[in-house]
């Protein structure tokens, strides 16, 4: 990418402080002006199992981690086992050395068959079955090895300080692990301190200890650590830049579209956004859209559903915030919304299913579902973003959507999103224009909450508005409200719900719809997070004189086929990639624009896309040498 393009992997056991210690070595980079784009992965035990952080930094853009690993920073057994043959020839692996009789079978956080695994390469290798051993197949490849005692380190510093309790402070293994690594890599000891100032404003002396552990653990890799080639002293950094956390898009543009309502019941990846609204709920933006988000956690999604669509009836923006098995809930009420043309947001981050499947984990399994959720035909609109600072701005065209048009809108996101750590354009609240459709404000004479009008759309009364009494059931309605069976009321009221649909298309700005990075004889479709491996994996393919075009899909549903027809046509092959089992985009693809595709590349570990994968099966394509499907596979 540029001349500076270095993956560092941290681990440890779950509660350790492995995402706090990325977190701090993410900000210090970011802060010396290099691009950064982490991502964490844990597993859905509270404490114990294996968690690890990987963060590529850069002094080019960057939108995605890549296969490779340049320096690990391990304070347990378990990263090492796991993460060894990750690391290329050239980089290094700091570990506790403490740790280098350890055996794979003291390990007890290691499954079953990824033990298997292990053995069988140590067998064949010759190896022993223990640190030492991974760590020689480490040493055979030209990575290089940096030994130091953790708990050393800490009874130095004790005797240092003068203070005993430091001796058995485990918890500064992280900031340890990073201090080391910043030490060895060569960067500047000032952006960490105002890194572990940020973290710990309002625990001074938490801050302090820290510095004085970290400042001891960089003297120690400077002094022992040498022969390192990648150095990162620096670069100019971006003007407008910040370094963002993944659900921070959609909960900050939650705020400043004016969402002053959300509802919830706990669930992985989704709480993060609920949590952090929680945390501003008094948050104003700007003069023009005070007022505070009151943030309910609700005893069930079936709750959190109806407390939103209540709350959305008093002319209130209104959302909630779920994953598969919430939304799996909500799809009851969601007819009821649709039905009643109540304008709702449910921002769904998609995780593996089925049914509980790999809660901490990544997909993209939950497309058809949002687009079919639901019995009957009522219009909704499913909206995808592709990274965080898209989905700041998406948030507020969500909103509008729903207003605009009165139907339930379905924002997709996913754990690849809300686990990352970015840095991108500032976010301009600006950019987000608040459209509350035809909400009124006050109402004279007769009035009919679901009027027969010419585009469909109907003026739209709140509770408690004067002469503005409407009426809701789960029926079908006149345009009063008031149940009947009537068949001519029938058809026409299902025909002004659903040619909203043709509307929305007519009417949403086509870059809106679909973003085209060009078309070629080679083209992919895709939607949501593979964006940015496949943006990365598309510039290394181009460095080579190799052009394949891409279509991302931002509205799905209703799908805009003419469009993505004319885009297309003269494409020779489509590629589909997506983070499922099934390709569901592809399906509804070849639904809409009635033409096969060609090849997929799809990855359903739970793990998110590499641009290194990506590139990979790209190359067998061109090269003829894939299969119809390509299945992805990176990652511990």
């Amino acid at each position: 990418m540029g001349s500076v393009d270095f993956t560092w992997l941290i681990g440890g056991p779950q509660g350790s402080g492995v995402d706090s210690g990325a977190n701090v070595f993410s900000k210090v980079c970011a802060n010396m002006g290099y691009q950064i784009f982490g991502k964490r992965e844990f597993y859905s035990n509270i404490k114990g199992d294996h968690s690890y952080f990987t963060v590529r930094v850069s002094d080019e853009e960057i939108h995605s981690n890549v296969n490779a690993v340049n320096l690990i920073a391990s304070f347990d057994a378990e990263t090492i086992f796991r993460h060894y043959d990750e690391v290329v020839s050239g980089g290094g692996i700091i570990y506790d050395a403490d740790l280098a009789k350890i055996s794979v079978d003291e390990v007890h956080t290691l499954d079953i068959y990824f033990k298997e695994r292990l053995l069988k390469e140590l067998e064949s290798k010759n190896k022993p079955q223990t640190i030492t051993g991974v760590l020689e197949l480490a040493q055979e490849k030209g990575v290089i090895l940096y030994p130091i005692s953790f708990r050393d380190i800490l009874s130095t510093l004790s005797e240092k300080t003068n203070n005993p309790k430091l001796k058995g402070m485990v918890r500064l293994f992280n900031v340890i692990a990073v201090s080391l690594s910043l030490g060895l890599i060569k960067m500047p000891l000032d952006p960490l301190f105002d890194s572990l100032d940020s973290i710990f404003a309002k625990k001074p002396l938490i801050s302090e200890l820290n510095k004085k552990a970290a400042t001891f653990a960089y003297d120690q890799a400077k002094a022992k650590f040498e022969n390192f080639k990648h150095v990162l002293t620096g670069t100019t950094k971006q003007p407008d830049t910040i370094l963002t956390q993944g659900h921070f898009g959609a909960s900050i543009g939650k705020i400043v579209s004016g969402c002053r309502f959300q509802s919830y019941y706990p669930i992985t990846p989704a709480s993060d956004e609920s949590v952090y609204l929680e945390s501003n709920e008094l948050l104003e933006v700007q003069n023009d859209r005070p007022g505070s988000t009151i943030v309910i956690q609700c005893e069930d999604e079936i709750s959190a559903m109806g407390m939103m669509i209540g709350a959305s009836l008093t002319g209130t923006r209104s959302s909630t915030s779920t994953s598969g098995p919430g939304f799996a809930l909500m799809t009851e009420a969601l007819g009821w919304a649709g039905i009643n043309e109540v304008p709702i947001v449910i921002t769904l981050y998609q995780r593996s299913g089925p049914s509980t499947g790999l809660p901490t984990r990544h997909g993209q399994d939950d497309l058809l579902f949002a687009v079919n959720g639901g019995h009957g035909d009522f219009p909704k609109l499913v909206y995808a973003s592709g990274d965080i600072e898209e989905s700041f701005y998406d948030t507020g065209r969500c909103f509008n959507y729903a207003d605009v048009y009165q139907v339930p809108v379905i924002h997709m996101m996913d754990k690849f999103l809300s686990s990352s750590v970015v840095t991108c354009k500032k976010f301009d609240p600006q950019k987000i224009t608040i459209d509350r459709g035809l909400l009124l404000d006050k109402i004279e004479g007769e009035y009919k909450r679901f009027a027969f009008t010419e585009n469909g759309i109907s003026p739209r009364s709140r509770l408690g508005l004067d002469n503005g009494v409407f009426w809701n059931t789960g029926d079908e309605s006149d345009e009063f409200g008031h149940i009947t069976e009537d068949p001519q009321i029938r058809i026409k009221m299902m025909d002004k719900r659903m040619n909203k649909l043709d509307l929305m298309l007519k009417e949403i700005p086509i870059d809106e719809q679909v973003v085209s990075y060009g078309v070629f004889d080679y083209t992919i479709v895709s939607w949501g997070s593979p964006k940015g491996p496949i943006l990365d994996a598309l510039a290394m393919l181009k460095k080579e004189g190799i052009h394949i075009g891409f279509i991302q899909m931002k509205l799905i549903h209703p799908f805009p086929a003419e469009h993505v027809k004319s885009l297309i046509k003269d494409a020779k092959t489509i590629i589909d990639i997506e983070a499922n089992h099934s390709g569901q985009l592809g399906k509804i693809f070849m639904q809409n624009v009635l033409r096969d595709i060609d090849h997929y590349i799809l990855k359903y570990t739970g793990r998110g896309m590499t641009s290194t994968e990506i590139y990979d099966s790209l190359k067998k394509i061109i090269e003829n040498k894939a299969s119809k499907r390509e299945i992805l596979t990176h990652g511990a």
